[in-house]
């Protein structure tokens, strides 16, 4: 069978390794799949996509890769093939107006295709039951929840040299962005500098240092007399990632919007206990491998993660349910089953 994936930029990322990696488990699986993008990062020039411009091979099932508005979604809706959209989520217009101008277009377009494509699609599959309501509300009539799909080995990276941790070492991982709500874990970093630990240090990492929610963010911190105790270090190779995960003691998540939350992921795998805003799909990700908070004002976060540090019992119970956890997201149990749902689609 051949199964062809399109999607708007192939680049590193959540989505981008998800690709590449369906990609591969459709081949492994004996199926010819290729990966056709309007944009392919320099970077991954190597990885054997091709353009769109290329795809001019009929497909038994076009997959579409769905996280924001394209041109390749109309590519894709002007073919006559089954198609099965993935979706990976749109951001709610409420944190990107005002913030990212050119992201709350793409995000509307992203919706408004999502709306034509349930019209014309077999099937949705989306990588959280979270993810998946939105499927059902675009119109999706078939659906099904298949987790976003990872080499849990390629987590295991030989961490960078870095700087000795300077005290308790909190840690997010994640695109600057308003839905995310850094600004609330600096704000329950600041309660918890005051009231338990002084000398704890805060790593905030991941893309998206310039733009105006990051600015914003960065006098923020200087506002609260945290520069010296406050890293946010934009994108960071994977040996610098593997280096921020062996320094944390704690992963601290007040994201207010998240499809899915790779880091969780990463964070369990890498043994450093969690504790979260129970909002959107964390706690489907989560499950019982994290503290999850019902509210996330600052001294209920800080004291959460003041009993986590503290509490060598529950640290070591969260460690421990979190490696199981992270079991359930490894490839033998998430390939087949995304090559399953994919392929159902083309018979019918």
């Amino acid at each position: 069978m051949i199964v062809h994936q399109f999607v708007p930029t192939l680049e590193p990322g959540a989505v981008g390794a998800h690709t590449l990696m369906v990609r591969d488990v459709l081949r492994a699986a004996g199926h010819t799949s290729e990966v056709f993008a309007s944009e392919i990062e320099p970077v991954w020039a190597d990885r054997g996509a091709h353009l769109l411009r290329d795809a001019r091979t009929r497909a038994d099932v076009i997959v579409y890769q769905m996280a924001i508005g394209s041109i390749v979604g109309d590519a894709v809706l002007a073919r006559d093939e089954p198609i099965v959209v993935n979706h990976h989520n749109l951001t709610p217009m409420r944190y990107i107006t005002g913030w990212q101008p050119v992201a709350a277009h793409g995000v509307a377009w992203g919706r408004a295709q999502l709306r034509e494509l349930a019209t014309r699609s077999r099937l949705g599959v989306a990588d959280s039951s979270y993810n998946e309501q939105d499927l059902m509300e675009a119109g999706f009539t078939r659906t099904t929840v298949v987790p976003i799909l990872l080499d849990l080995t390629s987590f295991d990276v030989t961490p960078a040299p870095g700087p000795a941790p300077r005290g308790v070492t909190w840690l997010f991982v994640g695109r600057l962005a308003p839905n995310k709500a850094q600004h609330d874990i600096v704000k329950a970093f600041a309660a918890y500098r005051q009231f338990h630990n002084a000398d704890a240090h805060l790593n905030l990492v991941g893309g998206g240092r310039e733009d105006g929610y990051a600015r914003t963010l960065q006098r923020f911190i200087h506002a609260l007399g945290l520069d010296d105790a406050v890293t946010i270090t934009g994108s960071v190779s994977d040996a610098q990632l593997a280096a921020h995960y062996a320094a944390a003691d704690v992963f601290v998540v007040c994201s207010e919007h998240e499809g899915f939350c790779v880091p969780l992921l990463e964070s369990m795998y890498h043994r450093v206990p969690i504790v979260a805003y129970a909002a959107t799909a964390v706690p489907e990700t989560l499950g019982e491998a994290g503290l999850l908070l019902d509210v996330k004002d600052p001294c209920t976060v800080a004291a959460a993660v003041d009993r986590v540090v503290g509490d060598t019992a529950l640290r070591h119970q969260l460690v421990e349910a979190g490696a199981r956890r992270v079991q359930d997201f490894d490839l033998s149990r998430t390939g087949p089953a995304f090559v399953e749902a994919v392929t159902s689609a083309a018979g019918n």
